[in-house]
This record gives C-alpha cells, sequence and structure tokens, in this order.
C-alpha cells in the first residue's frame, strides 16, 4: 500500500492529513495488544469530511497507515512539542487511554525507529515540502491547512471536555496575522459550536516546521472535537446527522484561506 494518497489542486491551498490511516502492515501486527490494533487514535474519516475541498481547487495529501506505524506530526529526531505535557513521540508507546500498543518485550528499538521514520515519515515530508514548493513556485505563495481530529474528552492530555474547534497557528508565529483573525471571525460566528485559538493545541511539526509568513508560507492546524462528526466510541462510525452542522463551518475556513492574499 502506497504510503499516501495525493490530489493535485489548482490553489495556493494544500490541506494535509497526516493521521487518517488505520493501515497497520502484517510484519507489526502480531507484536500490537488488542488495543494497539483496534487504532482508536486514528483521526478518523477526514478524507470525507474534506470530500469537498478538491472541488474548490485544493490540493488533498492524506496518510494511509495508522500514526501507530509512525507519527507524521513529530519532528524527525523525536523533539517532545509540549514540553511538560504528557505527549507521545515519534512512535506511540501508549494509546489516548494509556494502554499499551505493544506486547511487553515488543516495543521498537532504536534502529526500528529509524528503519520506520524512512520508511513512512521521510517519504511524506518529502510530497509535502515539494507541494508546498512547486505551489509557491506557481502562486508566489502558498496555504497549508493541517486536519486533525480527537475525542472531545480524553483525560490523559487535557482535562474536561475539549472545544469543538479548536484551531492553531503557532502562537501567531505559522500565519500572517490577518488570516489567523479572519479564521477566528469564522468561527465566532460557528453557531452551536464552540471555539479556541491556539489553546490546548497550537499545531504540530507540520505547522510549525513549514508555516514561514516571512517567506509566504502561512500554516494552520484544525484540531476538530470528534463530537462534531461522529460516533466517539467503537465502531467511531462517521455521522451525516452530525457532519452536516460543521462541514459547511469547514468549507468557510477552506474558503478564508483561498480568500487570503499575503
Amino acid at each position: 500500500m502506497d504510503i499516501f494518497e495525493f490530489t493535485p489542486g489548482t490553489t495556493p491551498l494544500l490541506i494535509s492529513a497526516p493521521h487518517p490511516g488505520t493501515h497497520i502492515p502484517d510484519d507489526i501486527k502480531p507484536r500490537m495488544t488488542d488495543a494497539g490494533l483496534l487504532v482508536a487514535d486514528t483521526d478518523w474519516h477526514i478524507p470525507m469530511l474534506y470530500d469537498f475541498a478538491p472541488g474548490m481547487g485544493a490540493h488533498m495529501l492524506s496518510a494511509t497507515h495508522s500514526r501507530y506505524c509512525v507519527d507524521l506530526n513529530r519532528p524527525p529526531e523525536n523533539v517532545n512539542l509540549y514540553p511538560g505535557q504528557d505527549t507521545e513521540g515519534l512512535l506511540p508507546l501508549k494509546t489516548g487511554k494509556s494502554e499499551p500498543i505493544y506486547k511487553e518485550g515488543q516495543e521498537p528499538d532504536d534502529a526500528e525507529i529509524e528503519e520506520r521514520r524512512n520508511l513512512y515519515h521521510t517519504p511524506y515530508h518529502a510530497k509535502l515540502a515539494e507541494t508546498l514548493a512547486a505551489i509557491k513556485a506557481e502562486h508566489g505563495y502558498a496555504l497549508l491547512w493541517d486536519a486533525h481530529s480527537i475525542k472531545s474528552e480524553l483525560p490523559r492530555f487535557f482535562e474536561g471536555k475539549l472545544w469543538d474547534i479548536n484551531l492553531g497557528t503557532n502562537n501567531g508565529e505559522s500565519c500572517d496575522p490577518r488570516l489567523q483573525k479572519d479564521l477566528e471571525a469564522v468561527a465566532g460566528e460557528a453557531a452551536g459550536f464552540t471555539w479556541k485559538m491556539n489553546g490546548r493545541y497550537i499545531g504540530g511539526y507540520i505547522t510549525r516546521h513549514y508555516g514561514d509568513p516571512e517567506n509566504n508560507i502561512h500554516a494552520v492546524q484544525l484540531e476538530l472535537s470528534w463530537a462534531t462528526y461522529m460516533d466517539e466510541t467503537y465502531p467511531f462510525g462517521y455521522r451525516d446527522d452530525l457532519a452536516a452542522g460543521i462541514r459547511p463551518v469547514l468549507q468557510r475556513f477552506i474558503q478564508t484561506m483561498l480568500n487570503f492574499r499575503p
């Protein structure tokens, strides 16, 4: 199976989805626990949720393999992005509920970490960087929307219930402040949904690494609560009735990105 799926677009916008994949290679599965094989920490149904975006001209890049193979939104050097907070690294060892992903004594060693980084992380980021460079060469600037989702209540990582819409711009460093303000306006007008800019999630490696407004590359992350579009328990089904409310908001976010001019 290919490491990612890519659909080229016609606009300056690339939508990256590093965590919707569920595939686990056969050589890894026997070493995993039942909790690990459930791949519950997937960013479920993101390609379906954004299936309108190619029609708007956005480029789409989506990972096919589970984040348990390697987390594409972590630095290749495996540095902690949230010092002092509980988080997983390049190769997660525990689920969001703190359950072990691997059977005892079957955790990846340093050699396997390096192997998986080369197999999954490197090609995804090569495609991401190549696409942004091509977009900027054609349009003079590039826009990056990093699409994520997460369970609304996950005590391991945050207290209480997460906001429905969690936007991140690395505390204003990954995009033009005008773009951030425009996105905040869209969130503020999203009736029935709670939101936060640069709260618990300010943007992971992708947003922080590629967002470079001084060089006309503007990156934003959205961490969307599962409660807005799906069942939060197994089998994690997509809910058309719920998604019908949030999809127009996502479309307005994407249109706002497309309307932006540096």
